[in-house]
């Protein structure tokens, strides 16, 4: 017997619009074995029960025997009693239990009281994490303005983070041992002593469609890879030459950060109330061309400068649009590196210096493509002819990354100075003093190289920089690998070649360092 037909007869006789006054004739031979039917539910009459489809008069003995509890099961919708459908996975039969027996009263209260308290108590009372990273460092030559050993330090990082409610804050601070540092008075600016705040700032969402971020910050933007021209932010160049951590090439930032969301764009408004210089090379740990001794320096000349006391504005319009991620970026403030050099103080300072650019970066073949331009408009009278005033400048730069095949990639960058109002020299600090020449546009081409192996534990990397207009090049190779989720040990170097020593990275050839890394992160 089909379980349709159950299903259909028991329907048939719990439907209460049947009418009782006068059951149909029973069909042949059904009347011997009238008494074998199934019982009619209790309260109707069994002279008026309806006829029961063919099959169900056969005998009993015939009959295939109907599951245990058929007549006692609860009716499932539809009038369908439990077995007469198939049995549904195990717990899909009832609501899953919430958790330590809450029911869904509970549940909501409970979730209300969470949305309105101001301190979690399923979560730790501030978020806790950071490093402790030990590194050091060796000259591979003799410089005569530095001391051998290039690195030698132990850096404790220390990340503090705590939501409450709609608010998160944020805090995390360096705490530096080397030599150099000990002997350095404490300055938030510059990076110098022995304690470096990286980020101490709060966040919110005062409307749907709005973030603001206050206070000391890291902030980047623009699609190059370590070249960048459209991302005004501090840098720290003596980190990056002489082995620190990569992230220590972005210096912090005191800023408001306000960023604005629509289906029409995303803006994002920067305003430094004072200004935040790149913690440039100044002599201290990495020796430099100095153009008014006409030769390489270090200790001996170390650079001083004079900072504004006026503050930056930096605006960025970005959208993706069918792949493509497009942006606009305007900035309002100061030459970032002290390219000036006033002559009454004696001291190198930072020009007035406004810009705008664009990019756009999409997929394209088996990669990413990326392309950014901007002009830098060195706007304070003079500047083209005045030689401690640099020039403006147009910036151009061209990328592509791909995955060649499993585990290793390929990326290659060309970029491009055009120096405006060509005279024949070079702009900037290399012009005071002895005037030397340069070519009017500055070529450099990169490539980095990444492979990973043992499981992804171990990176293989090395990033060239090469100038062909300069004839000089930058080479970082460095291998890195992660023992444990909480131990990474690293190897590396940076090395310098170049015809001569006045071009940007020809400058720094008595720099040449390897270095090796212990890090525990917690």
């Amino acid at each position: 017997m089909r379980l349709s037909s159950i299903a259909f007869a028991i329907t048939l006789i719990s439907t209460s619009e049947i009418s009782l006054a006068a059951p149909p004739p029973l069909p042949t031979g059904l009347e011997p074995i009238i008494s074998s039917a199934p019982a009619l539910p209790a309260g109707l009459p069994s002279s008026s029960a309806p006829a029961l489809p063919s099959g169900l008069n056969k005998p009993k003995s015939n009959a295939p025997t109907l599951p245990s509890g058929l007549d006692s099961a609860p009716p499932l919708p539809g009038g369908l009693e439990s077995g007469s459908s198939p049995s549904l996975p195990s717990g899909l039969g009832s609501a899953p239990a919430l958790p330590g027996g809450i029911n869904q009263v509970e549940a909501q209260e409970a979730d209300q009281e969470e949305s309105f308290s101001l301190f979690n108590q399923d979560e730790p009372f501030i978020n806790v994490e950071g490093f402790w990273d030990i590194r050091g460092g060796v000259r591979t030559q003799n410089d005569p303005y530095e001391d051998q050993f290039s690195l030698g330090e132990t850096r404790l990082q220390i990340g503090l983070q705590k939501d409450i409610g709609p608010v998160a804050i944020n805090i995390v601070s360096d705490f530096l041992y080397d030599p150099i540092a000990l002997n350095q008075h404490v300055d938030l600016q510059t990076g110098n002593g022995w304690v470096d705040l990286r980020e101490a700032n709060i966040a919110f969402s005062p409307l749907d469609f709005m973030d603001i971020k206050f206070g000391r910050q890291i902030l980047t933007w623009g699609t190059g890879d370590l070249i960048f021209i459209n991302d005004l932010f501090p840098k720290d160049w003596q980190a990056f030459f002489i082995g620190r951590d990569l992230e220590y090439l972005k210096a912090p930032s005191d800023a408001l950060k306000s960023s604005f969301f629509s289906d029409y764009g995303n803006l994002d408004f920067i305003y430094t109330p004072w200004f935040n210089a790149d913690r440039s090379i100044t002599g201290e740990r990495v020796s430099y061309w100095n153009p008014m001794l006409n030769s390489l320096a270090g200790r001996n000349a170390i650079i001083e400068s004079e900072r504004p006391d006026e503050g930056e504005y930096a605006l960025r319009l970005y959208k993706t649009i069918a792949g493509n991620e497009l942006a606009l970026y305007g900035y309002y403030g100061f030459w970032k590196s002290p390219l000036g050099f006033d002559v009454n103080t004696g001291l190198a300072n930072y020009p007035k210096m406004r810009s705008l650019g664009a990019s756009i970066r999409r997929p394209v073949w088996k990669g990413i493509a990326n392309f950014e331009a901007g002009y830098y408009d060195s706007y304070e009278q003079g500047s083209g002819s005045n030689p401690f005033i640099p020039n403006s400048e147009a910036r151009f730069l061209l990328g592509y990354e791909q995955e060649i095949v499993k585990n290793f990639s390929i990326a290659v960058q060309y970029y491009v100075e055009w120096m405006q109002d060509y005279n024949g020299y070079v702009s900037g600090q290399e012009k005071i003093g002895q005037m030397v020449t340069r070519d009017e546009v500055r070529h450099v081409l990169t490539n980095r190289l990444t492979l990973l192996t043992h499981q992804q534990n171990v990176t293989w990397s090395l990033f060239t920089f090469f100038s062909p207009s300069d004839v000089d090049a930058y080479f970082r190779p460095s291998v890195a690998y992660k023992a444990t989720d909480e131990w990474l040990l690293e190897l590396g170097g940076n090395f310098f070649v170049g015809r001569e020593e006045y071009t940007f990275f020809g400058q720094f050839v008595n720099n040449n360092n390897v270095y090796a890394a212990i890090r525990y992160s917690f």
